[in-house]
């Protein structure tokens, strides 16, 4: 009992460095979380708080390593970390808090080489793209969304009644759709944003306490420039099913229409299809532009590509266009130019939907060669 007792002593003193109201130097805060968890793994055998608190611990010494550059021992430590979490998990609600909220952090270490500096996903199209994860990444990748999965039903396991396991399960949700969109799939990670959204906005008319009011408020500025990015990505199918799920709220549904209409649907399958009456279409069409990005190139003698510049590298905001209308203005354009290569030569010509990016992800893409037949706009990505 007694060395219980010095352990959870140990344990409230690293809480109070962890959370700023104790000071400690650096090497003294390593000093201190390497003694607590040693001291707690022998009674975490049979103890279940000091399961749950060894998993708790092995977690923060995780994020200190993943601050510091050591993904690969912060993914070592939070994965013993895990296996003490879910020991503990079923006998408090508090400490199956504690275990999902771990799996959900193990995810985001796993996931990390898949999203860039402002962590948005590297390969959003998925297999599609021509950029893509390499095997190692991917199967980590995979690897998180499972975690993510298991977290999310940690949550859902437990009483909804309480504002805290809601919001738990609303946010476990926003970071699963972020896992699926790190691996290209998108129509399964705006489902998911969209589930998140709309618990968030419930919590928010239960009249919460002025700190959780913000975060749900910042949880949803997130969401929704996660999903106008998400939507850029997706095929007009998956907007039908979408939409025929109830998963794409009316705040997207401007986006949606533009998103089928540079996919060259007609307005009115699009209002068929959406559910929309064909003067809204036509009127967000008319007042919501898109910011068409386009490339041309040209292959030189040694086969390299070189990037013209402008006007042949540029953008602008056109409204009620195709990704084919605004190509086949700009190709005449430039081929009437002297710019454009004599015949025989080659040029290429790529269209992106707000900022360039994976060739695969262009709403438009041509190649003109003497080998080859140039080719049409294609397929929207999935």
């Amino acid at each position: 009992m007694a060395q219980r007792e010095a352990v959870l002593r140990l344990d409230e003193q690293w809480a109070r460095i962890r959370s700023g109201a104790a000071q400690a130097a650096p090497e003294e805060a390593d000093r201190l979380l390497g003694e607590l968890i040693t001291a707690l793994r022998e009674p975490a055998r049979t103890d279940p708080d000091c399961a749950a608190r060894l998993g708790l611990r092995l977690a923060d010494l995780a994020g200190r390593r993943f601050g510091q550059g050591d993904r690969a021992g912060a993914l070592s430590a939070v994965e013993e970390g895990m296996r003490h979490a879910q020991q503990a998990a079923g006998h408090s609600p508090e400490y199956a808090r504690w275990y999902a909220k771990g799996l959900i952090n193990q995810g985001v270490w796993l996931a990390w080489p898949l999203s860039d500096g402002r962590r948005l996903p590297r390969y959003p199209l998925g297999t599609a793209a021509v950029e893509a994860p390499n095997p190692m990444e991917r199967v980590a990748g995979e690897r998180a969304i499972d975690l993510t999965r298991s977290a999310v039903e940690v949550w859902r396991g437990l009483d909804q009644a309480d504002p805290v396991n809601r919001r738990g399960l609303a946010q476990a949700k926003v970071f699963l759709g972020d896992r699926l969109a790190e691996l290209g799939f998108t129509e399964d990670a705006v489902a998911w944003a969209v589930d998140a959204e709309s618990d968030f906005r419930r919590l928010l008319l239960t009249g919460p306490d002025p700190e959780t009011r913000q975060e749900a408020e910042e949880v949803l500025d997130h969401i929704g420039r996660q999903l106008e990015l998400r939507l850029r990505f997706l095929s007009f199918e998956s907007l039908v099913r979408l939409r025929g799920d109830g998963l794409l709220p009316e705040s997207l549904l401007p986006q949606a229409v533009v998103a089928a209409r540079i996919q060259g649907v007609e307005p009115a399958e699009t209002a068929a299809r959406l559910l929309l009456d064909p003067e809204h279409v036509m009127t967000m069409l008319e007042v919501t532009p898109w910011r068409a990005v386009w490339r041309f190139e040209v292959r030189a003698a040694d086969g390299l590509w070189t990037v013209l510049g402008h006007p042949w590298h540029s953008a602008a905001d056109v409204r009620n266009r195709t990704a084919e209308d605004v190509a086949s203005e700009l190709i005449h354009g430039f081929t009437e130019s002297a710019d454009c290569p004599e015949p025989g030569g080659h040029w290429r010509l790529h269209i992106w939907w707000q900022e360039e990016g994976d060739s695969a992800g262009a709403r438009f893409r041509l190649l003109s060669s003497p080998e080859a037949a140039p080719s049409g706009p294609p397929d929207a990505p999935s």
